[in-house]
């Protein structure tokens, strides 16, 4: 299987691929701001056809890039239906300061084709077997995507894409709009925590770690 991913051009949002393999048709996850030079790069790259886009939350560093890359391919967009909202307005997911600061400066177009989350449901897309387990806090339609992890880079028996829910060393934040903080430690404590060790984790910020790793050393999850 093919997992790769690059930076978005703002906020350091990782944008992944994830493909049985080259040649194959691939999902995008999270085609946040300035992306579509890269990602189209990447996909002539290793010859890959985009079957869907998955979105862990509507957070505009997630999702800014969504409707070019479905609307010149005819694809679909996933997101869980608590953040639609944010989905067709993304200043709904800003806060005061963030208004003011790119209000009104946000050339955003919203997908045609939207499709909605359920906790627990497995897509079966592009040739692999995404399960879906919402985890909100951070947004209320935030989700993590659970894949196995055999046969790619690191060989674990599970890989989770688990957007701002989970990164190394940290926790999405939850003071913008639709966060909580209480709700946000039952989703680490019911959705996380029970996940084996040695799952990768590859979080929408910054690099990669393991669940046993965060386990072990991330302070939200020692708390828990």
């Amino acid at each position: 299987m093919l997992v790769t991913s690059f930076p978005a051009q703002a906020f350091g949002t990782n944008c992944y691929v994830v493909a049985a393999g080259p040649g194959e048709q691939v999902l995008i996850v999270d085609p946040g701001v300035g992306v579509l030079r890269e990602l189209d790069e990447v996909l002539a790259k290793h010859r890959l056809q985009p079957a869907a886009v998955l979105l862990t939350h509507g957070h505009f560093d997630h999702s800014f890039s969504v409707a070019p890359v479905c609307g010149a391919r005819g694809i679909t967009a996933y997101v869980h239906p608590a953040d639609l909202e944010m989905l067709a307005d993304p200043e709904k997911g800003l806060n005061m300061s963030l208004r003011d600061m790119f209000g009104g400066a946000l050339t955003y177009t919203p997908p045609e084709d939207v499709a909605e989350l359920t906790d627990g449901a497995t897509l079966s897309l592009a040739g692999l077997e995404v399960t879906v387990d919402h985890a909100p806090g951070h947004t209320g339609g935030s989700v993590m995507f659970r894949l196995p992890g055999a046969g790619t880079s690191w060989d674990a028996d599970e890989i989770c894409l688990s957007g701002d829910v989970l990164f190394a060393g940290s926790i999405g934040r939850t003071d913008l709009p639709g966060g909580d903080t209480a709700v946000m430690m039952t989703s680490l404590k019911g959705k996380v925590l029970p996940l084996a060790d040695d799952t990768v984790v590859l979080p929408g910020h910054g690099p990669e770690t393991t669940i046993g790793r965060e386990r072990a050393q991330n302070p939200y999850l020692r708390d828990l």
